[in-house]
């Protein structure tokens, strides 16, 4: 063997941990270990609370309402999904510091995409997402109409984090599936600025950032 094709072999596992590492991020021990999350976290910490906003919204209205609000909030989820991704997580904050802040919320994610306990949002962050979003929702539609509203954001929540870590760890063979895989993929590894849409990718249509096909190869870009 050549010692080219030696450096060759050797490149694509250490590519591939790279890819998997779980860097440390706070010199502080308990921060760092809150930075880092089981996939299945969320739904521990969620789930109770849906169901808790499932029973006091079927006390309150009736069940085709209940739906039409939780269909609601799963829409508003959708967007705030969209848009924190391709502005917040994508905006590169000015100076050392803003470089700082950046690889915090989603910088490390892109240099390190494979990392199991990265993949899902700590609580640390999840939870004032949460917070701010009762408050206005609150304000929006007032007590108790907020209720179920609130139970579908949190629903289109939990669904972006499962499909985060599917589309990372997980092997989809269903064409739904598949396809989710690719749009992401497609996001980490040929043009970041496309393909906001981890969950909901169809906003991506909608505001002209979807991947489009290669125009001379035919293939999808």
């Amino acid at each position: 063997m050549t010692p080219t094709s030696e450096n060759s072999s050797h490149s694509l596992p250490r590519e591939s941990e790279a890819l998997s590492a779980s860097p440390r991020l706070f010199a502080n021990p308990v921060l760092d270990k809150l930075s880092r999350v089981h996939w299945s976290t969320p739904l521990f910490i969620y789930l109770p609370l849906v169901a808790v906003l499932a029973f006091v919204s079927l006390s309150t209205y009736a069940a085709p309402a209940v739906a039409a609000a939780a269909a609601l909030g799963y829409l508003i989820w959708t967007l705030v999904e969209y848009f924190g991704h391709r502005y917040l997580f994508h905006y590169e904050f000015p100076g050392a510091f803003g470089a700082r802040i950046h690889f915090l919320i989603h910088g490390v994610h892109h240099v390190h995409p494979n990392d199991p306990l990265r993949l899902v949002m700590p609580a640390l962050l999840s939870s004032p997402i949460m917070l701010i979003a009762y408050g206005l929702l609150r304000l929006l539609f007032g007590h108790p109409l907020a209720y179920p509203v609130m139970m579908g954001f949190l629903l289109g929540y939990l669904a972006y984090d499962m499909v985060h870590y599917y589309v990372h760890h997980g092997e989809p063979t269903t064409r739904v599936g598949l396809t989710f895989r690719r749009l992401h993929l497609l996001h980490h590894f040929r043009d970041p600025t496309r393909g906001f849409g981890v969950s909901a990718p169809w906003w991506d249509y909608v505001f002209k950032t979807e991947f489009v096909r290669q125009s001379r190869t035919g293939a999808d870009a």
